[in-house]
């Protein structure tokens, strides 16, 4: 359980190792730019400390550079920003229109939506032309995103994964904010007979299906189950939009929790509530009303981060599944710190990165909505974890290393990760949305030691 009682962390005392952290991070990516061989494909994750690809897959192409972009909100060098816009321009138009991925808010957020966001800000010089860009950038991928639609048997649905018509994937509720910039920016999906579909209405549904479906509550049908646990991904016959049960592609089974997958439903709730605090009321009037979209959405984020909270060790590092089967011979492992080098299971460190800017943005959250205490628990949380993260042994401080956060893993237990000489699991390796995540939940806590707004992508 993530130990909130022996100290009480600060925004400001985390200043010292935010300021290494971006040193550190200035070098990752410059080196990942001089050295990586793009006839790859996207770098996906580090092999003994250099970034490699995975042949199917492009998803984290936004996270390189959407990285760099990033780095120059953090410190301002003009060398991040030209690289990041650069290949932003050069590279990233397949992925506007990719019509057969669920990642959208993953790729095309990360970098056509932080330009956006930073000339709305003020940091970046306001062109009309390029803002325009951008925009319609950000417009297309969300009406694109929103076209994989899968009606369930409520008359609802959801955005259906990359695995085809009859899988939710938990990792999507991430990739709502696409949706969300786009319908902020004024865009529909045109479907056939001139049928204008809307994109707040779409993203209300998938949450619905989401936390009906992915997130357990330990009542009703859940009552053999634990509150907040997630499965990676449910079924659902696509003949008649029923659901049928859980499943998973990346974690250890149906019937327990991928970490990273519960990471991306806390961080993407805790966002869209944001969100939400931005919508006029008669714009969710028919798609339920505020305080019920809020009530379910505020309930399964609550859920999800304790959960998240309870089955973490000590330092907030959780290990790749809850399940996992090694770790009944680890002990007590929830009441010490998590070991990236034991013998038995992988951590994740990418689903920390994730899951801190989950619970740093719920506390703001709920602080901002009249509920002080509840908010300091998860900030204190959420600060907790970023600690552990900005130190070793997860800071990869190795010059020549080019990851940033170390004990990052991909798709145990299948093993595609590197698992280093004498040991029994993989550590000591990176990943692109890991590092990436670093840098988004540093920037959260940055920002606000200088005095910045909290960053997001429409206002508030």
């Amino acid at each position: 359980m993530i130990d909130l009682e022996t100290s009480q962390r600060t925004c400001k005392q985390l200043r010292p190792k935010l300021e290494r952290f971006w040193e550190l991070s200035a070098r990752k990516i410059r080196l990942v730019a001089e050295r990586y061989d793009r006839s790859l494909g996207s770098p996906v994750y580090t092999v003994r400390g250099r970034y490699t690809s995975r042949g199917w897959t492009e998803w984290t192409q936004g996270f390189e550079f959407g990285s760099a972009i990033l780095q120059y909100d953090a410190t301002g060098e003009e060398a991040f920003l030209e690289l990041g816009r650069d290949r932003t321009i050069e590279v990233m138009a397949p992925h506007v229109t990719h019509m057969g991925v669920h990642d959208h808010g993953f790729n095309n957020i990360s970098t056509f939506g932080h330009l956006l966001r930073l000339m709305n800000e003020g940091k970046l010089a306001d062109n009309a032309w390029e803002r325009r860009f951008y925009e319609l950038a950000l417009k297309c991928s969300g009406a694109v995103q929103a076209r994989r639609w899968t009606r369930t048997e409520s008359g609802g649905g959801y955005i259906y994964s990359f695995n085809g018509p009859h899988s939710l994937f938990a990792d999507t509720l991430r990739s709502l904010r696409v949706l969300a910039v786009a319908h902020r920016l004024g865009h529909v999906l045109m479907g056939e007979h001139e049928e204008r579909i809307c994109l707040l209405r779409r993203i209300v549904e998938h949450m619905r299906t989401t936390a009906e479906y992915v997130v357990y509550y330990g009542r009703d049908r859940d009552a053999y189950d634990v509150r907040g646990r997630v499965a990676h991904e449910s079924i659902f016959n696509i003949n008649d939009g029923r659901y049928r049960c859980p499943n998973t592609q990346q974690g250890y089974s149906p019937f327990s929790t991928w970490t990273r997958g519960l990471a991306w439903v806390m961080l993407g709730l805790a966002e869209q509530l944001e969100f939400f605090k931005t919508v006029p009321d008669a714009a969710l009037a028919d798609l339920g009303g505020r305080t019920e979209i809020e009530s379910f959405t505020r309930e399964a984020a609550l859920a999800t981060c304790n959960f998240y909270m309870a089955n973490t060790p000590t330092d907030g590092v959780p290990y790749w599944d809850t399940a996992a089967p090694g770790l009944a011979a680890m002990g007590d492992y929830l009441d010490r710190p998590a070991d990236p080098f034991n013998d038995y299971e992988p951590v994740d460190s990418s689903a920390a990165t994730i899951a801190a800017q989950g619970l740093l943005r719920l506390g703001r959250y709920l602080e901002a909505a009249g509920s002080p205490e509840a908010g300091a628990r998860y900030t204190q949380a959420g600060l907790t974890v970023l600690d552990t993260l900005l130190g070793e042994p997860y800071l990869s401080t190795e010059p020549d290393h080019e990851g940033l956060i170390l004990h990052s893993i991909y798709h145990q237990p299948n093993g595609w990760d590197h698992i280093p000489a004498g040991r029994k699991v993989p550590c000591g390796e990176s990943s692109m949305w890991g590092d990436y995540h670093a840098r988004e939940a540093a920037l959260l806590v940055w920002r606000q030691i200088h005095g910045e707004p909290v960053w997001t992508f429409w206002g508030g």
